[in-house]
């Protein structure tokens, strides 16, 4: 009995993510899921009132009246709430829009949904007013965009062109399992289309210790590099993962660094990136590092201001040590936000 017990913590700690930095599962990382919950953390929900984890629980509500939202919002997606009631009260619990009717119930109830898939709304994942004196705990609260289009064919540069000039000494071709591959710098390849508000997916693997590469959006067209950049930089210092090098993998470059790096050298990690008018969040191994509001007054130019408007998506060519892969890029456009 001991040895099966072993050999499922053994299986289990290896389907999961590298040093544990995500609680999600590898397969669950590699299809785009995202935690609205991180497991240890309050990081990216607003709330009034009373919100707290404890034991790796996300507790809403207590002695006082409690509204709270997720700062996540997206369309055409499939959620996952693992959750229980505690009090006399029953809580309003909307998901992605949907009023959700709860009925009392002893235990932890699982509820699976679909958000909106017609896409012509964008919503907070999970909205919840809790009366005084009763609380609703959640123990995950995850969700996976769907209806996104491939951004790479893994046979050829269709829908990609790279930035040209004699200084500019990046390589990008497709290796045979289908990975795009980027290598030597600087460089640029930009996509043909514009995209304004979004959820971008990807899956990275950098064949070096610590090298610099980068996804820019909202680019400038015909000019080299001129947009926002999430970053792609795994190194951190003091051997501390809360003091990312060069602002960290996933974070908005020269803008907000992530508060934690997720992700390793010489292994696949995933990407994500939601762009909603100001707002930026971004997810490495589906774990949130970055909520970010750029206010910043209007500019056409991202590096001077803040841009909603439509740009280029391009990935960079750091240097000539820039050496990576990139796999299973895809997009879900957005429903257009008043500012």
């Amino acid at each position: 009995m001991r040895l099966a017990v072993l050999i499922l913590t053994l299986f289990s700690s290896l389907a999961r993510a590298s040093d544990s930095l995500s609680p999600l599962t590898r397969e669950e990382i590699s299809r785009g899921w995202l935690l609205a919950f991180d497991g240890e953390s309050t990081f990216g929900w607003k709330w009034e009132g009373s919100l707290e984890v404890k034991d790796g629980n996300l507790i809403f509500g207590g002695t006082q009246k409690t509204e709270a939202f997720s700062t996540l919002k997206l369309t055409k997606a499939k959620a996952v709430l693992v959750f229980s009631l505690e009090g006399p009260g029953i809580p309003s619990l909307t998901v992605g829009g949907k009023q959700i009717k709860l009925v009392a119930h002893k235990g932890m109830q699982r509820l699976e949904l679909e958000i909106n898939p017609t896409g012509d709304s964008l919503e907070p994942i999970v909205e919840l007013n809790v009366p005084a004196g009763s609380q609703i705990v959640f123990s995950k609260i995850a969700c996976i965009p769907m209806g996104g289009i491939s951004l790479f064919n893994g046979k050829d540069l269709n829908g990609w062109k790279p930035f040209r000039g004699e200084k500019y000494k990046s390589v990008y071709s497709v290796r045979p399992e289908g990975w795009l591959n980027v290598k030597n710098g600087p460089g640029d390849l930009q996509t043909d289309r514009k995209f304004d508000n979004f959820v971008l997916q990807l899956e990275c693997f950098s064949k070096g210790k610590a090298l610099n590469s980068g996804i820019f959006f909202r680019c400038i067209a015909d000019q080299y590099q001129n947009g926002y950049e999430m970053q792609i930089h795994n190194g951190y210092k003091e051997n501390d993962r809360t003091k990312p090098t060069d602002f960290g993998t996933g974070a908005i470059y020269r803008r907000i660094p992530v508060r934690k790096v997720v992700s390793n050298d010489f292994e696949w990690f995933a990407m994500t990136l939601v762009a909603e008018g100001r707002h930026l969040r971004t997810f490495v191994n589906g774990y949130p590092v970055v909520d970010w509001t750029d206010d910043r007054k209007p500019n056409d130019n991202p590096r001077q201001g803040s841009k909603t408007a439509s740009g280029h998506i391009s990935i960079q060519g750091h240097d000539p040590t820039t050496d990576l892969n990139f796999r299973n890029l895809r997009i879900l456009e957005l429903p257009k936000t008043k500012e």
